[in-house]
């Protein structure tokens, strides 16, 4: 059972079953450049709220070794939002001030008016990796599932081949499962990690 806050807003409760810190353990496995890099990892995510209208996304992966020691993986931070319009009522871009005064808050038939035809809600995500990557997914939250896949990704002048991605959550029996595809050092888009974790917060 899914606890929903009170004072969470319309725009977010299509992505709310995510809401809470999930860890566990997923399988790496991605072949490139003419060897296969595998293993098993450990994984936490965190997705939270802070009032406004996109949930708050941070997110380590990273190996232990049998002697106990940890390597990093990867760290992200972002922002999951459903698509809509800016309107003069919403702050940005930068430090602007909304431009009008918000007389009540978006309501659920506010968001009601943005189902796609296929059931689902138009959903952005914005992600930064530790290592400078910045990556805008666009995809649907249908239900527990959610489907994105990169419409952009920005690389620092020193990181590493990456095209694109996409990438796939789901609640199944209370747990969020994951399945992330990537095309890398110069191979096609396949599969690259997966994982299944529980909710521990």
């Amino acid at each position: 059972m899914i606890d929903l806050p009170t004072d969470l807003p319309a725009d977010l409760v299509p992505l709310s079953w995510l809401l809470g810190v999930w860890e566990g353990t997923g399988v790496l496995e991605y072949d490139a450049q003419g060897r296969t890099m595998s293993g098993e990892f450990s994984h936490r995510v965190s997705f939270s709220h802070d009032g406004g209208n996109a949930l708050n996304y941070a997110a380590t992966a990273w190996f232990e070794d049998a002697d106990g020691t940890r390597r990093d993986l990867v760290a992200e931070t972002g922002y999951w939002r459903l698509s809509r319009p800016a309107t003069e009522q919403d702050a940005g871009p930068a430090l602007l001030p909304a431009l009008a005064p918000r007389d009540e808050a978006r309501t659920a038939d506010d968001v009601e008016a943005l189902r796609a035809d296929s059931g689902g809600f138009e959903i952005e995500v914005a992600l930064v990796h530790s290592d400078g990557i910045s990556e805008l997914y666009l995809g649907q939250v249908r239900g527990p599932r959610i489907d994105i896949a990169t419409d952009a990704i920005v690389r620092p002048a020193g990181a590493k081949d990456y095209s694109s991605a996409t990438r796939m959550y789901g609640l199944v029996e209370g747990d969020l499962l994951w399945a992330w595809d990537i095309a890398a050092l110069g191979t096609a888009l396949s599969s690259h990690a997966s994982a299944r974790l529980a909710r521990v917060q």
